[in-house]
């Protein structure tokens, strides 16, 4: 991109600061400014989610989500080794508890082997207590590079390497539009206007409409669903060595419950998947009239609820009753019987669909002349991060080139 000398960067998650680090350096001396309407880094989807550094395990072979997972997995074991951050390969089973559950955690080893995740494995039963002697389970795949770490400090680790780069980080600056030029973009904020080049949106929860205010294409729209996250009691700390996840259900569009290591030692429980009131608010009942308001009013939701019922009412009933959230965890390691747990705040996750009501499995980045949308970028988004902001960087330098 020989002409383009100043960016602007939209959200200050993990992935806007990825971005900006790499826009950074792949052009020395640029205007770089990221611009977040928080007060401080990470504030939602970043800063709420379980911390794992997820493998590629699950990912269509050849999609961007299983070649950018395994990139962005070698990418912050570089960057947290640089910066001396937390990063613990605890490892991880994926559970089979029913025979018909055996051949889909078979299939789920064939992709992880086609997407080069090294040292996995299938086990048995002893196998499992080999590696987790409080998990049951008829057959577990075993991968050992799943990981776990603080994306939050990696946030402020990469905007801290921004500053120190030339770059401006302004918090309290929302974007209210953004205007597309003949020669650039002129990015609309509480704080005034921005001049640029070119802007990346990473914006999350609010992609689809600051999207459709740049004139970009409407679809796919943002459908909010909170996970709800159990911390276990302080004597059940160490009673995994890592992870233990259920086998998914293709049924099903989101991974169940689960058991997970923070980096702090504590152990959590959860999350569950359920239709969030709001795109940004996670205490309470977290209710936002506009936020409900366009989930109610998408034709593309209601396709995906009526097809999707069975999903609601088990996920429904992990919501409304602590007791039977942990008793699922119990199926794993059958010790958690009788286990007291605290909530804690939820996460949201902004998940795109589609005019059909399909939800993207794929990240999906939307290319305009001097604008880039992230679209959608799940799990392992956070994971991907770098790897993203690398192909984003390398993508719209071929662009500007050809």
């Amino acid at each position: 991109m020989p002409h383009a000398t100043s960016f602007v960067v939209v959200g200050a998650g993990i992935i806007g600061a990825a971005v900006a680090r790499e826009l950074l350096r792949k052009y020395p001396g640029a205007n770089i400014t990221v611009v977040d309407k928080e007060h401080t880094a990470a504030a939602h989807q970043t800063g709420h989610n379980s911390g794992v550094v997820h493998a590629g395990l699950y990912y269509e072979p050849g999609s961007l989500k299983a070649k950018l997972c395994r990139r962005g997995v070698q990418l912050l074991k570089e960057l947290v080794a640089s910066k001396a951050l937390p990063y613990e390969a605890c490892g991880k089973l994926v559970v089979a508890l029913e025979p018909e559950e055996e051949q889909r955690l078979k299939n789920i080893f064939d992709r992880a082997k086609a997407n080069g995740v090294p040292g996995v494995s299938l086990l048995g039963p002893d196998g499992i207590k080999d590696i987790e002697p409080n998990a049951v389970g008829r057959m577990a795949l075993h991968s050992p590079g799943t990981a776990i770490i603080s994306y939050r400090a990696v946030t402020e680790a990469l905007l801290e390497e921004v500053q120190q780069l030339g770059g401006d980080v302004r918090f309290g600056c929302a974007v209210e539009r953004i205007e597309e030029l003949a020669s650039g973009v002129r990015v609309h904020t509480s704080a005034g206007e921005l001049p640029a080049d070119h802007v990346i949106v990473c914006a999350g929860s609010q992609s689809d409409r600051l999207a459709r205010g740049a004139g970009a294409n409407r679809q796919p729209r943002v459908v909010p669903f909170f996970g709800q996250y159990f911390q276990l009691e302080e004597s059940y700390r160490s009673i995994l060595n890592g992870l233990v996840y259920p086998v998914p259900d293709p049924k099903y569009p989101f991974l169940g419950v689960h058991l997970t290591k923070r980096v702090d030692g504590q152990m959590m429980v959860g999350p569950n998947a359920f239709l969030s009131l709001s795109r940004e608010k996670y205490r309470g009942l977290g209710l936002d009239f506009r936020d409900l308001g366009e989930t109610l009013s998408n034709p593309g939701f209601w396709k995906f609820a009526s097809r999707n019922f069975p999903t609601a009412f088990r996920e429904a009933r992990t919501v409304i009753s602590e007791q039977f959230f942990l008793k699922e965890a119990a199926k794993y390691v059958p010790s958690l019987e009788g286990a007291k747990a605290a909530r804690l705040t939820r996460g949201i996750r902004a998940q795109a669909m589609d005019a059909d009501g399909r939800l993207l499995d794929d990240f999906a980045i939307d290319y305009r002349e001097h604008a880039t949308h992230i679209r959608n970028a799940p799990s392992p988004g956070a994971t991907s991060s770098l790897a993203i902001a690398e192909y984003i960087v390398e993508s719209l330098a071929s662009r500007k080139s050809a």
